[in-house]
């Protein structure tokens, strides 16, 4: 059946908002997403605005739209989907390559795939391991319990991506405080731009100092190609700077709660450190940190699922329920380290599939092989409805995760 927005058959106006509230579990979609799953797989969902777009929940579907070009990334056009007033208000100007459509965003796109082949980040695999090794060093000195975020998940990502970029991390504290306006929904949007210019103005100054002082790290190499600006390298290593560290470091702990409540998975883990490969790939599956949905907007009418989506409206694509689409993922509500879940799309789909995950999944296998190595005994120290989960954020992860050993 190909239904349109005023069809009889649809609710209107449409019965869920976004984001809708978690249910009882920290690590599951909300309930209201799920049953949407398998009810009405493509439906209207209605914004903070009182906008509505649809949102997209199966598995083939979320494929379908994240790989047809018909679906635009492009944030500039009108029935953009936005989550938030700041999102809207901060999504003019320069903006980074994901929120280009191609020629643009494959142009931008490819200056960086070099960096991040597999065989040039595995090459990094002994810096990260050190990295790893020091942190933890550090973190267990003459004590029995810390912040496992702010001691190990969060300062791992961050050396690295500051390394790789060029980019001192003495300044952590700056960026990492920006990137968490820029990633909160709930920030105002007077607080976005002012996190947004004082980020990108931090790093075109980087830029415009490397460019008379260049060094190996990737904003000096993107500035000798000569084909961007200081102000292009800038708004580029803003992605690569926010994305670098705050995806990983929530996927590290929240894997990490993931397993504390899975004993018999973690025990799995432990006995057999040979699963830690298949291991991320299952966590990065069912934990789906990207949580609030990819948006797009329809160029033309597209038929998704047997529903006509008109051009010119927007699509919210969820990778959570994507990921637990028991078509593809059999008992997909549950944690199974020895699944084959590489097919999931916790890293998105098509051209603006992550280009981060070969490092990303290095260090989740690095950071999780490590503590499972050297911290046998870690246990939380708080009981789980203690703690803080990021559901405010767009990136998902708890605010901090106190564990002894």
């Amino acid at each position: 059946m190909t239904v349109t927005e005023h069809s009889p058959d649809l609710p209107y106006p449409p019965a869920l908002t976004a984001p809708a509230p978690r249910g009882g579990c920290p690590f599951a979609p909300p309930p209201a997403y799920e049953r949407a799953r398998e009810e009405t797989p493509v439906t209207r969902v209605t914004l903070w605005d009182g906008s509505s777009c649809w949102l997209v929940t199966r598995y083939e579907d979320v494929r379908s739209v994240l790989g047809d070009a018909r679906f635009s990334a492009r944030a500039d056009r009108p029935g953009f989907p936005f989550l938030s007033e700041g999102r809207k208000q901060t999504s003019v100007g320069r903006t980074s390559f994901i929120r280009m459509d191609d020629p643009g965003h494959a142009r931008l796109r490819r200056m960086l795939t070099a960096d991040f082949m597999v065989r040039k980040i595995e090459a990094m695999r002994p810096e990260v391991q050190r990295l790893a090794d020091e942190l933890l060093d550090r973190m267990t000195a003459g004590r029995d319990s810390a912040d496992l975020v702010a001691e190990f998940a969060l300062p791992l990502p961050s050396l690295v991506i500051c390394r790789l970029l060029g980019v001192p991390y003495a300044d952590h504290d700056f960026f990492q405080g920006r990137s968490n306006t820029l990633i909160n929904e709930a920030s105002t949007p007077d607080e976005m731009r002012t996190a947004a210019g004082e980020l990108t103005a931090y790093l075109t100054r980087l830029a415009h100092e490397k460019s008379g002082s260049p060094d190996d790290g990737l904003i000096s190499r993107l500035l000798e190609r000569g084909e961007l600006d200081c102000d292009d390298v800038a708004a580029m290593g803003v992605l690569l700077l926010i994305a670098g560290h705050e995806t990983t470091a929530n996927m590290t702990a929240l894997s990490v709660l993931a397993l504390l409540r899975e004993p018999a998975q973690l025990e799995r883990l432990r006995a057999d450190p040979g699963l830690i490969d298949g291991a991320v790939e299952e966590l990065l599956r069912y934990l789906s940190i990207v949580h609030k949905g990819l948006p797009r907007v329809a160029v033309e009418d597209v038929t998704v699922g047997g529903v006509t989506v008109p051009a010119g409206e927007g699509v919210l694509c969820l990778l959570n329920t994507a990921n637990r689409d028991e078509d593809v993922f059999a008992s997909g509500g549950g944690l199974d380290v020895t699944r084959n879940a590489r097919r999931h799309v916790a890293f998105g789909f098509g051209v603006h599939q992550c280009l981060g995950q070969p490092l990303a999944r290095l260090e989740l296998r690095i950071a999780l092989e490590t503590l499972l190595r050297r911290l046998p005994e870690m246990r939380l120290t708080v009981p789980i409805t203690d703690i803080r989960f990021r559901t405010d954020m767009s990136v998902y992860g708890v605010h901090a995760l106190p564990v002894a050993w």
